[in-house]
C-alpha cells in the first residue's frame, strides 16, 4: 500500500472554526459515513467531540471511522458482498 500523505481541511468544531489533518483514505471514510447517515461533516465532526473523551479531536476521528465501519464489516455484511466467510 502507498504511503498518504496527511490532507488539511478547515472544518467547524464544537469550539468553532478550525482545521484537521487526515490521511485521504479517512476524509474519504468521513464522507462516506456522512452521506449514509444524512450527515453533514460538521454535524459528523461535532456528534463525535461530544461522545469523545477528552484529548484529540482528530483521534476521536480516526477511532470513530474504525469502529463504525468495523461494526458494518459483520459475517452476513461479508456474505452480502460475497466474501469468504472467516472461519470455515
Amino acid at each position: 500500500m502507498g504511503e498518504s500523505g496527511l490532507i488539511n481541511r478547515n472544518i467547524t468544531s464544537q469550539q468553532g472554526r478550525t482545521s484537521m489533518r487526515l490521511e485521504p483514505e479517512l476524509w474519504s471514510a468521513l464522507d462516506e459515513m456522512c452521506q449514509r447517515e444524512r450527515l453533514t461533516i460538521t454535524m459528523a465532526i461535532q456528534a463525535i467531540e461530544a461522545a469523545a473523551p477528552s484529548g484529540s479531536r482528530t483521534s476521536a476521528v480516526r477511532v470513530h471511522l474504525m469502529r463504525y465501519f468495523r461494526e458494518a464489516a459483520t459475517e452476513e455484511g461479508h456474505r452480502r458482498a460475497g466474501h469468504r466467510a472467516l472461519c470455515g
